[in-house]
């Protein structure tokens, strides 16, 4: 598929999904923002939730459905994406990740700006030149939604679904380098590799979990 072929799909599914990708996005700005001003196990549970809906869509309705001329391999990749879903769908009941603002002062610092710049990767889009219905939007495709929960999986650390954070980053790290860049020129996933690469190394840098509190 050539550059011009990819972004004739994304743009023909942004306007075939229109406004779920808005819905998506502003639900995704107010449990980011709630979970960050009061941490709460109710918190955690709404943005598990939302990630399970927000892969199972992108493996679903995307890969499978809207999208499925992108790769050869659509059917593999988006049950990828909905094994991630099922997984935090599991965590819901398990409890076992909670996410939070790191008490360390630099890492506070790192979540909060890279939240910030996975939130504008439609201001990235429009600012190289796309207009809708070709903007990424994170909830509805599977890159930014990928780099927006691994930002979040850093917060969890080192209570985290192992399996989750490596089908995270199997996606996140080869494919903009190797594919989404130089093959289709969506520089919008530089985010998604930075963000990929701070993750393994806080991943690597956390790896052993402590004990879980007791209630």
């Amino acid at each position: 598929m050539s550059a011009k072929e990819f972004w004739g799909v994304i743009e023909a599914y942004g306007a075939q999904i229109w406004p779920a990708q808005l819905v998506f996005f502003i639900i995704a700005i107010v449990l980011i923002a709630w979970l960050f001003l009061k941490p709460s196990r109710l918190s955690n549970a709404l943005l598990k939730l939302y990630f399970v809906f927000s892969f199972g869509w992108s493996g679903i309705v995307f890969f499978m459905i809207l999208g499925r001329e992108i790769s050869g391999r659509s059917y593999f990749l988006g049950s990828l994406f909905v094994v991630v879903a099922l997984l935090f769908a599991v965590d819901i009941y398990r409890r076992k990740m909670a996410f939070c603002l790191p008490q360390a002062n630099w890492q506070r610092w790192i979540t909060l700006i890279l939240m910030l710049v996975v939130l504008c990767y439609p201001l990235f889009s429009i600012a190289l030149g796309r207009s809708f219905p070709a903007i990424i939007f994170p909830g509805t495709l599977p890159c930014p939604t990928t780099a927006l929960a691994l930002v979040l999986l850093t917060t969890a650390l080192p209570r985290v679904d192992k399996l989750i954070y490596f089908l995270l980053l199997f996606w996140a790290i080869p494919f903009p380098p190797f594919i989404q860049i130089p093959k289709y020129g969506v520089y919008e996933d530089g985010i998604m590799l930075c963000i990929g690469i701070y993750s393994l190394i806080m991943l690597v840098t956390h790896w052993r979990e402590k004990p879980a509190l007791s209630n």
